[in-house]
């Protein structure tokens, strides 16, 4: 157990920082150790098949650019070849250069988060090419909907990152569509953000937003990692150019790379779990090689996304046992390596319903048990990834609230142990009255905000709201009471001139 002062994430201080509207609640700890799911020599048998797969049958490496920096490293690439075959003494070389844990600033110094170590920090849902809500239906993503996850999300204490587009605005143009998003992300938030790795402009451009909105110079920029991207290797064994584009540029300013394979046994990976697991580490490995390449010491996040599909219909499958195990493996493979692990609350329920919530719950455990320090998809994911849900995104503020309280430790001391409280109600009585229950109403019981406790007549007289009532009664509710954090006039100045520069400019390319 730790003290107040210990439990408190270590955060830079600026002399310039913005006054926070209300204190912010700690981000949670892991205050248990991860589960080992495999043992030691099984855990070594994944890594030395990753290596053997690298080493033997190797990485398609789509990229001018980082072939020759692998090549220079020591990577065999035959003449006119993409084929990248990495002897297992250069991959070894590469670990542990990566920081096993770093601080993710945000605009808002209150709002820094700590990725590694005992810390874990949840994300929004992220990348859905649909909203969802019970009002409006199914619909694609659009701009409105998107501001309106922001601000949902900006309200929500249990979500701590934004872990990319919660939803796809297609109605803005492709070639300037980050940079309006972006844009929304860091004025209608104060959060720490994500920018996709789309090729070297929109990547760049990410970059640039994050170093405006915090007011900072180039320099302070790369001591301070203050953007995230994830990249996707296109499962089996490739990373293609706008990926590996993000790695090279995010990795040699000294920003967060998150690597995820997107492995699912059966389809783009070996169906048994143990080959699965093989090839993300090995596809991971691969990632990590690059970005090291670039910039030794580079923050670097062991992405896991190994789930199962329906061999019938080669639909991806989540919350399943299989999915939770390869989340507790997976956290498992990226302490062997001393890098942070990033896992995600994913289901593939259509609808806010039992499924919904009971694979997001088995989905949260996993990752919890393996260990996470970044849980992508935290709030609002459905459907498999293919959409986003505003009441989805309430229940699952619910569920990330109870798993921080549950991470929370119990204090025992005198008082908390209540010696008097009992002398005061005495046997036969109750202590809804009593003085030691009354001075702790407020925060020593966790109340759900989804759940409803009252008796069934009481329920009903309310008129018998379901949990989908709820929600969306909530989110409704926290829109409309919604204010954009306070952001410094010169910054948002600056903001506003690059994006209206940039959009003169074209925007980015949109075609790879």
């Amino acid at each position: 157990m730790t003290n107040e002062a210990e439990d408190q994430p270590r955060r830079r201080r600026r002399s310039a920082k913005p006054a926070a509207a209300k204190p912010q609640p700690r981000q949670p700890r892991l205050r248990f150790p991860p589960v080992n799911l495999v043992s030691a020599d099984e855990l070594e048998s994944i890594h030395h098949a990753a290596l053997k797969v690298l080493g033997e049958i190797g990485m398609d490496i789509l990229h001018a650019e980082a072939k020759a920096l692998l090549k220079d490293a020591g990577a065999d690439i035959a003449p006119g070849s993409d084929r990248v075959r990495f002897d297992p003494a250069l991959v070894e070389s590469q670990i542990g250069l990566a920081p096993t844990s770093f601080t993710l600033h945000a605009r808002n110094p209150a709002r820094n988060v700590e990725i590694g170590g005992a810390y874990t920090a949840f994300c929004s849902v992220a990348s859905t090419p649909n909203s969802f809500d019970r009002e409006g239906g199914r619909r694609p993503g659009n701009h409105r909907d998107f501001q309106n996850f922001v601000k949902l999300g900006q309200t929500l204490d249990a979500v701590h990152v934004w872990g990319g587009y919660p939803v796809e605005p297609i109605d803005i143009h492709a070639s300037v569509r980050h940079l309006v998003a972006l844009f929304d992300m860091l004025t209608l938030s104060d959060k720490p953000i994500h920018a996709y790795s789309l090729g070297r402009e929109r990547i760049c451009d990410g970059m640039e937003m994050a170093r405006l909105a915090r007011g900072i110079d180039a320099e302070t920029f790369e001591r301070e990692p203050s953007l995230f991207t994830v990249i996707n290797s296109s499962s089996p064994l490739r990373l293609d150019t706008p990926m590996l584009e993000g790695v090279l540029q995010m990795a040699r300013r000294n920003q967060v790379v998150v690597l995820t394979p997107f492995t699912l046994a059966g389809a783009m990976a070996p169906v048994t779990l143990a080959g699965a697991l093989a090839q993300q580490h090995a596809e991971a490995l691969a990632g990590l090689v690059v970005a090291q390449t670039a910039r030794a010491g580079s923050p670097f996040v062991y992405g896991g996304f190994t789930s199962n599909v329906d061999m019938k219909s080669g639909a991806p499958a989540f919350g399943t046992p299989e999915y939770m195990k390869t989340a507790i493996i997976g956290g498992q493979l990226a302490r062997r390596l001393g890098l942070p692990y990033r896992s995600s609350n994913a289901n593939a329920a259509n609808s806010l319903d039992a499924q919904a919530a009971y694979e997001s719950v088995f989905s949260l455990w996993g990752a919890i048990m393996g260990g996470v320090n970044l849980m992508m998809h935290g709030a609002g994911w459905m459907e498999g990834g293919l959409q986003a849900s505003f009441e989805k995104m309430m229940l699952d503020a619910d569920l990330l609230d109870m798993v921080a309280e549950f991470l929370r430790p119990v204090k025992v001391d005198v008082e908390e142990l209540a010696f008097e409280a009992m002398q005061e109600v005495g046997p036969g009585g109750h202590f809804f009255g009593a003085a030691h229950t009354q001075t702790r109403y407020r925060d020593a019981f966790f109340a759900p905000m989804i759940s409803d406790w009252r008796n069934y007549e009481s329920w009903r007289e309310a008129g018998a709201p379901t949990a989908y009532d709820t929600a969306e009664r909530l989110y409704k509710s926290r829109l409309a009471g919604f204010v954009a954090p306070p952001i410094e006039p010169e910054r948002l100045a600056a903001l506003e001139e690059f994006v209206a520069r940039r959009k003169a400019e074209g925007g980015a390319p949109t075609d790879f």
